[in-house]
């Protein structure tokens, strides 16, 4: 690879990846999986060593995990919480036993698993629970004692007489416990958590300890991070006495002296991993000896002593018995795999996405092939490749709609097929759970199961419809009583002031989502004055691109579309906007905030940046305007500096604003 190339692509993996770990350390939320930001991080690695001139001050290779959110009270780490370097092969593992073995002399090691969860530190004076906080980024972590109290398995007082002992562990949410939640929060329409991972790490950080407590949260301890009034000379000694003083331990330790010892464990482990009632992604391999451990020694990120084998995401192979044809409510068909069952992850699997028609025909996919299935995150089933042809040719997408039989359009610039028929049942149907939904117009208790009897008992047959149903015709439904009855109704009403960017995003305009209706609405004001807009005028509004106006002209001068508008506006459906925006100040400018400011929260800042016509942006670049620094700042202050951009402290920012 040349130099500029190697550029490029560090330049790129490194916004990429710091992209994902601030999703991921910062607001508690993940969209790739774990084993292809290790692969991405360890692509990474491999060209900084290549060309070290090319590293960036902000490469995530430079940083042990992610930033400490703002909330809690801040915690210095007297010993770093370090992080372990990745493998991903019992190659590597057998050449991290190699390398550790030409410089101590037979070193015996600890396998342990990995668990998947939030890693904290406990620390306990006299026997008695000081202050336990989170990894954060190594060095600085959050105060999340009281919460952490709030996990019934981490003992608040040790039957010890050691002055000091901090120890280390992960802190996660039992798969059963993550089922029941998931459950309750789909129940309730609310966000659900994707992962145990994310629910632990969520639920931790609730400013509310009872919250934390109702989440029913668990931990293992691996590590002993300081101790005063003991010699401690190897890593499972500190584990067995760990076990002793009542700590709730890493599960399956065990010492082991060979390469091929190793990869007997992992293979254990791997074996047992979904039967397990907790998640794990990998296997920790350390070296148990203290003494040679620092004979060993770290880099600058990492230890020497110790790797962490990351397990690939479970594959296997299925017959693909049929391709179910989904509508949705912009009318594009989404093919949909079904397979004979199969157990991924610990569940029963029988049914994934084959996205569109250019998916199945790069996977060459038909029905009667052996297909390879694995769960994305292990959580959500995707289809890999055919692993065996038992039929030939490709499956085909039917030229009318499975539902309502219209002939099937295409284009070249996308490759979903498309049934043009807006009177289509089932895009009549996702049309009004996708406005009744919460990001939309929020209608409390209709959802999909009360909007499919609806439309079967006749009383609606568009969105408008929803607007003429009274308590007395639920009533003639089976599944209304009184009191839901009434309920729906006024629900309908309420929705009727929702704010017009709302509306916007209800009427279901094909790449336009929450953030973008809100731009248009604070473009043009009003409903009339959206409609009446030239595609130059829409795509001129910062953040929207051709595409996007395009769409908005074509969907909004629709026939049909202008009709359900008019049918909106005479039952009495808000269409008017009240802008958030209290002037042009900062109009055409971005800001990049870094640090704890003395007295805004970050999304605070944001929204008065927001008020006045800003952009806030989450990298400094030559087209930054302002760097708004509190305590703590860090490399967005030096990469500000480098560039000369003006940097602003909180009380310069409100005299701007005259809020100050």
């Amino acid at each position: 690879m040349e130099k500029q190339q190697a550029k490029n692509r560090i330049d790129e993996l490194t916004d990429l990846l710091n992209y994902h770990t601030r999703l991921y350390y910062v607001e508690n939320r993940t969209e790739i999986e774990d084993y292809e930001f290790d692969k991405l991080m360890q692509e990474l690695k491999t060209l900084e060593a290549a060309y070290p001139d090319l590293m960036r001050d902000d490469s995530p290779t430079q940083r042990v995990g992610g930033e400490a959110v703002s909330g809690f009270e801040k915690v210095e780490h007297t010993v770093q919480m370090g992080s372990i370097s990745d493998v991903f092969s019992f190659e590597e593992v057998r050449n991290f036993v190699e390398t550790v073995t030409k410089t101590v002399d037979k070193p015996a090691f600890v396998v342990e698993p990995k668990i998947d969860g939030l890693s904290v530190s406990l620390e306990y004076r006299n026997g008695k629970l000081i202050v336990g906080s989170t990894r954060g980024d190594g060095f600085v972590g959050e105060n999340v004692t009281h919460n952490l109290k709030t996990v019934r398995s981490i003992p608040l007082t040790l039957d010890t007489d050691l002055p000091l002992l901090e120890v280390r562990g992960e802190v996660y949410m039992p798969r059963s416990v993550f089922e029941s939640l998931v459950a309750e929060q789909e129940e309730n329409g609310e966000q659900r958590f994707k992962n145990p991972r994310n629910a632990a790490a969520g639920s931790l950080r609730q400013k509310d300890p009872k919250i934390t407590a109702k989440r029913r949260l668990d931990i293992f301890v691996f590590n002993v991070q300081q101790i005063e009034g003991r010699e401690i000379t190897s890593h499972k000694q500190s584990l067995d006495m760990l076990g002793e003083l009542g700590f709730h331990m890493i599960p399956g330790y065990k010492l082991v002296h060979s390469a091929d010892e190793i990869i007997s464990c992992i293979g254990e482990i791997g074996e047992k991993r979904f039967s397990l009632p907790f998640d794990i992604d990998g296997v920790v391999v350390k070296v148990d000896s203290i003494s040679q451990r620092e004979q060993l020694g770290s880099t600058a990120k990492t230890p020497r002593w110790a790797v962490a084998y990351k397990f690939p995401p479970e594959e296997k192979q299925t017959k693909l018995l049929d391709i179910e044809l989904n509508v949705g409510r912009t009318g594009a068909v989404t093919p949909v795999a079904v397979f004979e069952p199969i157990i991924l992850a610990g569940t029963e699997v029988a049914r994934a996405t084959l996205h569109n028609r250019d998916f199945i025909a790069e996977k060459n996919v038909n029905i009667g092939d052996v297909i390879t299935v694995r769960k994305a995150g292990d959580i959500i089933p995707e289809v890999l490749s055919v692993s065996v042809k038992n039929t030939e040719g490709c499956f085909s997408m039917p030229e009318v709609c499975p539902v309502c039989g219209a002939k099937l359009i295409s284009s070249d610039d996308e490759a979903a097929v498309r049934c043009p028929d807006i009177d289509c049942p089932a895009q009549i149907f996702r049309r009004i759970v996708h406005f009744a939904s919460r990001p939309a117009m929020d209608i409390d208790g209709l959802g999909p199961a009360i909007v499919q009897a609806l439309l079967d008992s006749g009383l609606i047959k568009s969105v408008a419809d929803l607007y003429t149903i009274r308590q007395d015709d639920l009533l003639q439904l089976d599944n209304f009583k009184e009191k839901s009855a009434s309920n729906l109704v006024n629900a309908i009403e309420k929705s009727k002031s929702q704010t017009l960017d709302r509306l916007v995003f209800a009427l279901g305009i094909r790449n336009i989502g929450q953030a973008s209706a809100k731009l248009l609405c604070d473009r043009f004001g009003d409903l009339d004055n959206i409609c009446a807009a030239t595609a130059d005028e829409v795509a001129s509004i910062e953040g929207f691109g051709g595409i996007m106006a395009e769409s908005v002209v074509r969907e909004l001068s629709d026939p049909n579309m202008q009709e359900l508008i008019r049918r909106l506006k005479e039952y009495g459906v808000n269409t008017h906007y009240e802008s958030t925006r209290a002037g042009d100040l900062f109009e055409g400018k971005t800001f990049v905030l870094t640090g704890t400011l003395p007295t805004l929260k970050r999304n605070d800042a944001k929204a008065l940046i927001e008020k006045y016509g800003g952009k806030a942006s989450g990298s400094v670049s030559k087209k930054t305007d302002y760097v708004l620094a509190g305590e703590e700042a860090g490399s967005k202050l030096v990469k500000a500096r480098e560039l000369g951009i003006e940097i602003i402290t909180e009380e310069q920012f409100l005299d701007m604003i005259g809020e100050n």
